[in-house]
């Protein structure tokens, strides 16, 4: 199991792998009604291939949660605000979308902030750097969820 060194646990963990499917565990937020619905859209519009990984089959099954590849990619919409957002935190901003890098001094989650529904992007280190990953997915936030009045995280 992965976890956040803020505390969350964020459960993308490889379940089985037979007959070449893979099902990855991640543990969908708890998010209320009209949240689901914007998270649902925006998981929805996330590609089939993401860092050159195949989308994954994700247990249990949320409309909520996407994930790809082996060690897993593994995204969550809807997910709390994060405890070290802070005014003067360094945040990384790709095509429009801040994204709040954890931990800050080696990140392998980014969580995109400014946003009304926080989106949580986990990319292990053996993929990579998370550019092509974090490019993606801002296009599916700026798309499908509406941003924070000006000046709000």
């Amino acid at each position: 199991m992965l976890k956040r060194r803020s505390g969350a646990a964020v459960a993308a963990v490889l379940l089985a792998a037979g007959c070449g499917t893979q099902a990855v565990r991640v543990e969908p937020p708890e998010v209320d009604e009209a949240t689901a619905e914007v998270c649902a859209a925006f998981v929805a519009a996330l590609p089939d291939t993401l860092m050159d990984a195949e989308r994954a089959t994700v247990r249990p099954e949320s409309e909520l949660t996407a994930a790809w590849g082996d060690p897993p990619i593994g995204v969550r919409c809807g997910v709390p605000r994060p405890s070290a957002l802070a005014p003067d935190s360094l945040l990384q901003e790709v095509n429009g979308v801040p994204w709040l890098p954890l931990p800050a001094d080696d990140p392998t989650m980014y969580v995109a902030v400014g946003h009304i529904a926080y989106v949580e992007l986990t990319v292990p280190s053996a993929h990579g750097p998370p550019a092509a990953a974090l490019t993606a997915l801002s296009t599916a936030v700026e798309e499908h969820i509406p941003a924070l009045p000006e000046g709000e995280l």
